[in-house]
């Protein structure tokens, strides 16, 4: 069961080609470990049944208090698309005015990837207030740190990329808010319990890390 303090949204799955067939019982898991966030990209297979099936997890669990949606996300119409099957989270690897305004207008949470000063401005003058630092490995901690000094108070920037559980104190020690973590996590081919598994030492290292119980 869920407790109330676990919901911060540290941590997102990222769950990159997963299938309908694999989607419920991946979930169950994920959120039985503690995680309130979870995107499948739209590059998965049949993205948006799996964003259906997974928003019907997740209402069993205790509904809109938890993010589930896509990633990938490059244009305003799959923001409907996701919106129409039950998603509340879009992710998207770039900074696209549109996109932004659109889940934004729809009251859906959004993450914006950017990876410069100027984009991570101007997605937070679109009124982004979730960053997707991507891919965050390329600047690491001291570059994330460098950009974070220029932005306004309440905005959460997430690393994204080449970061896991073993990341998690280097980036946290630079101000980063949470993870988008996908191949550390989930990749065609593992299972439900391997999922779940992964996803428990993740959420062990995240509580540690930020000083959670």
């Amino acid at each position: 069961m869920m407790i109330e303090r676990d919901r911060d949204r540290r941590l997102v799955a990222i769950l990159r080609g997963i299938t309908a067939e694999e989607i419920e019982a991946v979930v169950e898991g994920l959120i039985e470990t503690g995680f309130d966030a979870i995107e499948i990209p739209l590059n998965s297979p049949t993205p948006l049944v799996s964003i259906k099936l997974a928003a019907s997890v997740v209402a069993r669990h205790g509904g809109p208090a938890r993010l589930i949606g896509a990633g990938t996300v490059l244009h305003p119409d799959d923001v409907d698309r996701v919106h129409d099957n039950g998603g509340n989270l879009i992710v998207a690897p770039n900074m696209d005015r549109a996109v932004i305004t659109r889940a934004l207008h729809l009251g859906m949470t959004m993450m914006p990837g950017v990876m410069t000063p100027t984009e991570a401005l101007a997605a937070i003058d679109a009124g982004a207030r979730d960053l997707k630092i991507f891919p965050a490995s390329l600047l690491g901690p001291a570059g994330i740190a460098a950009m974070r000094a220029v932005f306004p108070d309440g905005i959460r920037i997430y690393a994204v990329g080449g970061v896991g559980a073993d990341d998690f104190a280097s980036y946290a020690a630079a101000g980063i808010y949470g993870f988008g973590l996908g191949s550390s996590l989930f990749k065609p081919g593992k299972d439900a319990a391997q999922v779940k598994d992964a996803a428990a030492t993740c959420m062990t290292e995240m509580r540690r890390v930020y000083g959670r119980s």
